[in-house]
């Protein structure tokens, strides 16, 4: 079986960035969604995308995304992926797809069993699936909360898209969510941080060995 995946997200810095990549992360993430502590400019993103390897997944997540911010960063910054965290219709996933060229991933937010049918009006306009753990009440930010949910609500479950677990994931606890949902991709923000928006160059490393060890 192919190890699983591993996306680092919210880089902003070199040091992250560069243990990311020697660790063997498969997907980094850079957060273009102002209000969060990870935000990075198109033109501090651009520095950090440069000397990346051809094949790793430089991912952008954006918050409902209009054509005027997209522009601006797609026009600096070369991006493989665009992860939608918002309100985003499936028509709008289409949009930018064809508009960009590029794959679109569309992040479904959870914190019961119900929440997964969400993901199906996206299943025929999206690229990859992302399960996240629904924000607390009075969140700020759709994601990067350092919460999870109940991974069991993911077991034996199927769509017919590659999707990715998110949420509250540590290199304590991955190992453990990869088992019980059968995940063969994750993505980690906050568990990797030593303060909000400041990745740890050794809890990146941590973590990638735990989920390559799952």
């Amino acid at each position: 079986m192919k190890p699983v995946e591993i996306k680092i997200c919210g880089i902003t810095s070199e040091e992250a960035m560069e243990a990311a990549v020697e660790a063997g992360a498969d997907y980094v993430g850079l957060v273009f969604f102002p209000p969060s502590p990870r935000c990075v400019t198109p033109e501090r993103a651009a520095e950090l995308v440069e000397f990346l390897p051809a094949d790793l997944v430089k991912v952008g997540l954006f918050v409902d995304p209009d054509d005027s911010t997209l522009d601006r960063v797609l026009s600096q910054v070369r991006l493989d992926l665009v992860q939608v965290h918002g309100r985003e219709t499936p028509e709008r996933l289409e949009q930018v797809r064809l508009e960009y060229g590029l794959p679109v991933m569309k992040v479904i937010p959870v914190s019961e069993a119900a929440d997964l049918a969400a993901a199906n009006p996206f299943l025929a306009v999206a690229d990859r699936l992302l399960f996240d753990a629904k924000p607390p009440k009075g969140a700020t930010l759709p994601g990067g909360n350092a919460v999870s949910f109940d991974w069991t609500l993911l077991q034996g479950r199927k769509w017919g898209l590659p999707w990715m677990l998110a949420g509250g994931l540590t290199p304590d606890n991955v190992a453990e969510a990869v088992r019980i949902t059968g995940a063969r991709a994750v993505d980690v923000s906050s568990g990797v941080e030593s303060a909000p928006g400041i990745k740890d160059p050794a809890r990146i490393r941590a973590f990638i060995k735990a989920a390559r060890g799952a």
